[in-house]
Order: C-alpha cells, then structure tokens, then sequence
C-alpha cells in the first residue's frame, strides 16, 4: 500500500473524486502547489476495460514541465510518429506527428493504468496529497447552498469527507453529477466499439497493413501495438453488439480474419464473448461545469468520441488549468464560483472544437461507413493528405497538441 493510500483526513481544503487521469493529475498539482487534497477512487486499483492508452505530445510536455518526462518513458511503452489507415486502395497516412515542435514529436502507447500507477507513485512522495482506494462517492453534502464535501463508502462502512472545493472527475456515468442535478446536452454517436485483444504469436505474424486502421465498405478495425498483443477496436453501429452476437462467435472470428490477412491463428484465440467488452460511444457536454463548492472536469464534464484517442488528453488540460486557476484562491481561502467559472470558460473553445471535429467526422464518414450499403472507397481528405504531406502536419497538431495546450503552473 502506498503512503498516500494511509490518508485518514476528514477535512481537506480539496477532494477529488475519481482517480482517473484527471483526477490524479489535479490532486498532484494542486498538492504540489500547497493544497491540502484527497483523492477518492472507488476501485483497489487502477485496471480497468476501456481505459484510453494514448499519452499524445501535450502530456509529454506537460510531464517534462515537471521534470517527470524521462522517468514516465523508461516504463514500457510504444512510439508512434505516424498514424495510417488502410483502405482497398493502400496505406494512407493521416498524421505525421515528426513535424511536431519539441522533445515528443511522436504519440506514446502506455495502458492507462501504467500511466496512473506512475502519477500516483509521484504524488505519494508529496505531504499534502492523499489517496484513498477502494473509496466509492455516494453522494454530496450541502449546507448552506453549496457543496461542502462528498460521503463516501469503504469496506467498512460510509464516510465524509469535509472540503472547501470538491472536484467531480468520475467519467462519463459521474455519481456527482447526477446528484448535483446537472445534465449534459447529448450529441449522440452512430458506433460503439467492441474491445478486445489479440495475442502476438510465437510466429511473429502481425497485421498485413503498415497503418493502425484498416477500413472497408461497412468495417472499421483499429489495432494498437501492445508489445505482447494488440489491442483491438471494432467499430459496430449504436447498439449492434447484439446483432454480432446473434450472428455468432464463428462469423466474427471469420470477419475479423478477412480484415487481417495473415493473423487467422491470433483471431482464433478469441474463444468466446467474455474475450470482448462493449464501449457505449458518447459525446456530450455540460452547458455549466460548477455549482457553489462543486467543479466537473474531464469526461464527468464533456464525453469525448474515441476519435483520434484525444479524450485523456483533453482531460489531463483541464486539470492542469483548474490548477493554475484555482490553487491562489484555494491557498488564500477565498474561492469563489466566479473562479470555478473561469475553469470552464478557459477549457470552452477546445472542447466545443474538437467535439465539432469529431462529430463531422462520425455524421459525414462513420455513418456512410457502418451502414455498409455501398462501397466507402478511400475518403477524399486522406487521398489530399498523401498527394500533399505537408498538409499531414495540421491533423499531427490538431491530436498531438490540441486547441490552446496548457502548461505547468510554476
């Protein structure tokens, strides 16, 4: 058990809920700048389905701010400085993340828990943070028309936890919100994923495509390389896991070796549905992230589309500009909404942006692709992006670095 997990405060200046990316990189920055800060994580680990493996350039950055850079990339992980997508017609590349400024111009393949494991220990050595696992929110305390604290459930029973800010990062499905009253505007998403892996086989056999996407008229596949296996994601319409399943685990294994020539033998390792995980595609936004004593970041504020893997990434800006907002007027004892507010209207315009991109891309390309009634052919950005590759450096910028990138407070 880490140091940090022996956190017995029933008061803090700040508790977070939810040791996700946003989470954790909140409670380190604000512990590091002097703020009394508890995170509470309702599971004994950080294993989790669905959890997003992509570090991009800006959290590199970001870490190297804190002088982190070097020891996160000694973990294992995989580099990658271009992305591609396969059709019928070749490997196209998409973003060639070399033409990127800086130290990082590459994309970085960690599991989630990795990366979380890694904040974590960092913070453990920093007096004012806490972690608390196994430490499920139930709900929100009032008093006087604003949030004071959250009560909290543990192995032995239910908890409170006093604090002058409480900070809600518990993802898509947040508790906190919900009890706060908050509702997010729904965008709606035409794809679910269906998540699993396949094994790297003794043979070395791998994807016959030199891309990490490989499309066909009515089929998405995107692999990620894990080092010991491949992470796959399968893009299916909104609620049609149960049309594969009727289909049978012999017709999805079939599907899936047509898409990858040459791995048959790893496909045939999926020996049944247990093997594959289900992602709801969502994306939505709240039109106000805060109540008095209360802020929502990460994906309890804004669900972000899979595309592009930029949803960590996203998350990880917000806290690090809740940080630098919020840490003066939390030290001072004098936070207000109007500080709350400003978090919000910091961390609008890339939101709202790349929530835009994404969902151009889903009504104007996935749709056309999963309804699978004619062929897709190469889409026509892709073939522009390969007859001009300078022009592969704007959608390198708009994953690696993101719309107003945000840096260490000092």
């Amino acid at each position: 058990m880490r140091a940090s997990e022996q956190d017995d405060r029933t008061e803090v200046t700040c508790c977070i809920v939810g040791g996700g990316p946003a989470g954790m990189v909140l409670g380190l920055l604000l512990a590091r700048a002097g703020v009394d800060v508890t995170v509470l994580e309702k599971h004994g680990d950080f294993l989790r389905d669905f959890r997003g493996d992509t570090i991009h350039p800006s959290t590199l950055r970001l870490l190297d701010d804190l002088g982190m850079a070097e020891a996160f990339l000694r973990l294992p992980h995989q580099e990658v400085g271009r992305l591609g997508v396969t059709t019928d017609d070749g490997t196209f590349v998409l973003a060639d993340f070399a033409t990127l400024p800086g130290r990082f111009p590459f994309l970085t393949f960690m599991p989630q828990w990795d990366f979380l494991d890694f904040l974590a220990d960092q913070a453990a050595g920093l007096p004012r943070f806490g972690l608390r696992m196994d430490a499920e929110a139930v709900g929100l305390i009032r008093e006087g028309g604003a949030v004071r604290g959250v009560r909290y459930r543990t192995a032995d029973g239910e908890h409170e936890i006093r604090a002058q800010l409480t900070v809600a990062a518990d993802g898509r499905h947040s508790r906190l919100r919900a009890d706060a009253g908050l509702r997010p505007r729904e965008f709606g998403a035409p794809m679910d994923v269906l998540w699993f892996r396949l094994p790297r086989l003794p043979d070395g056999s791998g994807p016959s495509f030199g891309g990490a996407g490989r499309l066909t008229s009515g089929r998405l596949l995107v692999l990620i390389d894990r080092g010991e296996y491949w992470q796959s994601a399968y893009l299916v319409p909104k609620g049609g896991f149960h049309a594969v399943r009727e289909r049978g685990l012999p017709a999805f294994r079939a599907e899936l070796a047509r898409l990858l020539p040459g791995m048959g033998a790893a496909v045939e390792e999926l020996t049944g549905w247990d093997d594959v995980r289900v992602l709801d595609v969502r994306v939505d936004r709240l039109t106000r992230w805060h109540l008095p004593g209360l802020l929502l970041i990460g994906d309890a504020a804004h669900a972000m589309s899979p595309i592009g893997g930029v949803g960590i990434n996203l998350a990880v800006q917000d806290a690090v500009a809740a940080a630098r907002l919020l840490a003066p007027p939390l030290l001072d004892g004098r936070l207000t909404s109007h500080h709350l507010g400003r978090v919000r209207r910091r961390r609008l315009l890339p939101t709202v942006v790349t929530q835009l991109v994404q969902r151009q891309i889903q009504r104007r390309f996935l749709t056309r692709v999963l309804s699978g009634d004619r062929p897709v052919g190469t889409p026509r950005l892709l073939r522009v992006l390969q007859a001009h590759p300078a022009l592969q450096a704007l959608p390198a910028r708009l994953i690696g670095i993101g719309i107003r990138p945000e840096r260490i407070p000092r």
